[in-house]
C-alpha cells in the first residue's frame, strides 16, 4: 500500500462563487477514524447552493457523493482495513433523540453535524479533495452498521458514489407508498429527477417525466422511462389526458423552482399528493389553499437521507448495477480532474441539454 502523502489537491471554497484548486495538508485522523483516498465525487445541487449563496463560512471543502479506498485507520477501528473500497455518508443520526424515535432523522442534531472533512475549515463533506477524514460516529463500532460502507469489487466507484443521493430519492419514494395503479408525474429530468422516476417505476406505477430537453428524455429512456412530456407544452393537460381527465395521483418536483409548485398542484387529481424534493431555499411560494382543503390535495416534502432504509438503498445500487436496470453511471455526462474543479462547478451550475451528473475524478 502506498504511503500517505502530507499534501494533496483540493477544490477549496474561498468566497461566494469562488472555488479554487489548491494544495493543502492531508487531514490527520484520530482514534476511531479512517482516512479515505477518494476516486470519485459527484457535484450535488446542495453543494452548488452553498457555493453561490455564501451560506457557509470560508475556507472549506464541499462534496459528499464520494467513494474511494481506505488509506489509513485510526486506533481502535474495528471492521475496516487499509485497502478496502468504501463510500461514506457524511451524516449519521444519533438514533436515540426525539426526532430519531420519530424516524425524522434529518432533524436530529447529531445528523446535522458533518462527519467527513478534507481538514480545511469546518467540516463540509470534503469530497472535492484527494483524501477525506471520516469521523468516528460515521465509521461506527464495527458491529452495528453506521455510515462507512464497503463496496464489493464488482461495483465501480462511480456507481457507489450514487449511494447517498439514491438514498435521498428512495426515502421520498418510500414516503409516497406508491401503488401499481398510481400515475406519477416527475417534473425535471436531471440526474435526481431520473433517479426519482426510475425508483417510482419500480413500484409498478405509471411514470410520466417532464423536461425541456429531448437529450434528457433519451437518458431517462435507458431506465425504462418511456412516457416523456415536453415541459414547454401543457404538462397539466397531458397528465389529465393520461388519466381519464383526473390528473396524476402524485407529482414529484425535482426542480428548485417555486413556480412549478402551482403546476404540480394543478397536475394532480383531487386527493392527490405533491412531493417537493428540491425546494431547499427559504422563500414564499403561492398555491391555492382551497386545492388543499376542498380538493383534499396534499403538499409534502422529503429532505436528505434515512438510515431506516440505508441497507435497502445500498442493495438497490449494487444489484441495480449488476442487473443493468439501475446503472447510474449512465447519468454521468462529464468527468473533471481536481485541477478543473472550477469549470466543473460552472457547468454543474449552468446545465445545458447534454449535461447531467458532473463528477470529479481524483
Amino acid at each position: 500500500m502506498k504511503t500517505v502523502p502530507n499534501r494533496m489537491q483540493a477544490a477549496v471554497y474561498r468566497a461566494v462563487d469562488d472555488v479554487r484548486t489548491e494544495t493543502v495538508a492531508v487531514p490527520e485522523i484520530g482514534a476511531g477514524e479512517v482516512l479515505v483516498r477518494l476516486d470519485t465525487c459527484g457535484i450535488c445541487g446542495t453543494d452548488l447552493k452553498k457555493i453561490h449563496t455564501g451560506s457557509h463560512s470560508a475556507p472549506r471543502v464541499f462534496g459528499h457523493e464520494m467513494a474511494g479506498t481506505i488509506a489509513a485507520v485510526g486506533e481502535g477501528v474495528r471492521g475496516f482495513a487499509v485497502g478496502e473500497r468504501v463510500m461514506a455518508f457524511h451524516h449519521i443520526p444519533c438514533g436515540v433523540c426525539f426526532y430519531c424515535r420519530k424516524k425524522t432523522f434529518a432533524q436530529c442534531e447529531t445528523y446535522k453535524k458533518v462527519g467527513t472533512t478534507a481538514g480545511l475549515g469546518e467540516a463540509a463533506g470534503g469530497g472535492f479533495a484527494e483524501y477525506i477524514r471520516v469521523m468516528d460516529w460515521i465509521v461506527g463500532d464495527g458491529v452495528t452498521p453506521a455510515g462507512l460502507i464497503k463496496i464489493p469489487d464488482d461495483i465501480p466507484f462511480e456507481q457507489a458514489a450514487f449511494i447517498e443521493p439514491v438514498n435521498t430519492c428512495f426515502k421520498a419514494v418510500k414516503l409516497l407508498a406508491l401503488e401499481p395503479d398510481d400515475t406519477v408525474l416527475v417534473i425535471g429530468q436531471g440526474s435526481i429527477g431520473i433517479i426519482l422516476a426510475a425508483l417510482a417505476k419500480q413500484t409498478g406505477a405509471t411514470v410520466l417525466t417532464s423536461d425541456m430537453y429531448a437529450e434528457r428524455h433519451a437518458i431517462a429512456a435507458k431506465f425504462g422511462l418511456d412516457r416523456p412530456l415536453d415541459a414547454r407544452g401543457d404538462v397539466v393537460a397531458a397528465c389529465k389526458a393520461a388519466t381519464e381527465g383526473r390528473g396524476a395521483d402524485v407529482a414529484l418536483v425535482a426542480v428548485g423552482a417555486d413556480a412549478l409548485i402551482a403546476t404540480a398542484m394543478a397536475a394532480i387529481r383531487p386527493g392527490g399528493r405533491v412531493m417537493l424534493f428540491a425546494s431547499t431555499q427559504h422563500g414564499t411560494a403561492p398555491f391555492d389553499p382551497a386545492a388543499v382543503c376542498m380538493d383534499e390535495k396534499t403538499l409534502m416534502g422529503s429532505y436528505s437521507a434515512s438510515v431506516a432504509i440505508q441497507q435497502e438503498g445500498i442493495d438497490l445500487v449494487f444489484e441495480g448495477y449488476r442487473s443493468g436496470k439501475l446503472d447510474f453511471t449512465q447519468l454521468i455526462s462529464h468527468r473533471f480532474g481536481l485541477e478543473d474543479a472550477a469549470e466543473a462547478v460552472r457547468l454543474a451550475s449552468n446545465p445545458v441539454a447534454d449535461s447531467m451528473k458532473i463528477v470529479l475524478k481524483m
